[in-house]
């Protein structure tokens, strides 16, 4: 499967993509269980995609790793789709990359935005 095929509502996505970018961690407290979750976005030659780390997922992908989804989920959050594992999916990591650190596409366009006055 590649990115472009993905809609919301996508189930038993599998797919090979490079994380591009990775959002500091945050935790949170769900039922009384403490967790790890952190946003990252992959790219695959179609497109680009926001995808959502979970708990020891965090500690394991980099920026530039290439990892294989398997059985994941895509769904749309606050207008805009993005892809996990969720609960029975799979994460592997492919090839480990090079962990430059990139600027996040939002904060590019709010850059933009504030030099243009948008």
């Amino acid at each position: 499967m590649k990115i472009n095929e993905l809609r919301p509502r996508t189930e038993n996505v599998d797919l090979v993509a490079t994380v591009t970018y990775k959002d500091a961690p945050r935790t949170f407290d769900k039922f009384g269980k403490v967790g790890t979750v952190c946003d990252t976005q992959i790219k695959d030659d179609t497109g680009e995609i926001k995808f959502t780390l979970w708990n020891e997922q965090v500690n394991q992908v980099g920026i530039g790793d290439i990892i294989h989804i398997q059985n994941g989920f895509a769904d749309e959050f606050k207008g805009a789709l993005k892809l996990s594992t969720g609960k029975f999916g799979k994460l592997e990591i492919v090839k480990k990359g090079d962990g430059i650190v990139k600027e996040a596409p939002e904060a590019v366009d709010d850059e933009l935005g504030k030099m243009f006055g948008d």
